[in-house]
This record gives structure tokens, sequence and C-alpha cells, in this order.
């Protein structure tokens, strides 16, 4: 059974950080690339970062590039997104989804190209 699970969300004020985890089980790891989205109230769902075990490829979304840093440890089938200078904007709950072994700016924000997702953690910004 495919699973990911998200962890390490929480409160936090403005300018604060929060490292997020994603432990994933029952697939090839290095199969696939794991993406971070997020949903605020109200809003779309939107693609964040992705990593790619296979071949190291990144993307990042312009909102939070130079502020998020996706990671990944192979040995635990894990993927973390460390996030400083948090902003009330950023406030959403944040899901990892597996999808294509590869990222690309032309498609890993897309949520359509995703194949496993889990259930989400909230992430809540205070001004």
């Amino acid at each position: 059974e495919v699973q990911l699970v998200e962890s390490g969300g929480g409160l936090v004020q403005a300018g604060g950080s929060l490292r997020l985890s994603c432990a994933t089980s029952g697939f090839t790891f290095g199969d696939y690339a794991i993406g971070w989205f997020r949903q605020a109230p109200g809003k779309e769902r939107e693609g964040v970062s992705c990593i790619s075990s296979s071949d190291g490829s990144r993307y990042y979304a312009d909102s939070v590039k130079g502020r998020f840093t996706i990671s990944s440890d192979n040995a635990k089938n894990t993927v973390y997104l460390q996030m400083n200078s948090l902003k009330p904007e950023d406030t959403a709950v944040y899901y990892c989804a597996a999808g294509p072994p590869v990222c690309s700016d032309s498609y890993s924000q897309y949520m359509a190209n995703y194949d496993y997702w889990g259930q989400g953690t909230q992430v809540t910004v205070s001004s």
C-alpha cells in the first residue's frame, strides 16, 4: 500500500521557520519525484516544490524561492521542506505527493501529474 505521511506543521510567527517531513512507503522511492503543494482556504492547491532522487532535479515556485529548501533522505524514503522567513500568506494545508521521476518547471507545479497524495499538515503563520 502506497503511503505518504506529512508531519511538522504547526503555528509559527511571521519570520519563523518550520520543517515539514513527508515519509513515504509502498513504492520504489527513486521511481517518483516528490512534490509539495499547499492549499489555503478558498484557494486552489498550488505547487510549491519538487525533488527527484533519481537525477537531483528540483523545482521551486517563485513565491518560495530563497526561503524554502527541499531535501531528501533516500535511506529513510523521506522528503523534507525547510521553510524559513515564513509569511502569513504561507498559511495553508501542505501536502506531499509522488509524481513523475524528474522535476521540471514545465509540469511539477500541476496536481494532475501526481499519482499519490498524503493527507496534509496545517501550517499557520501569524502576523
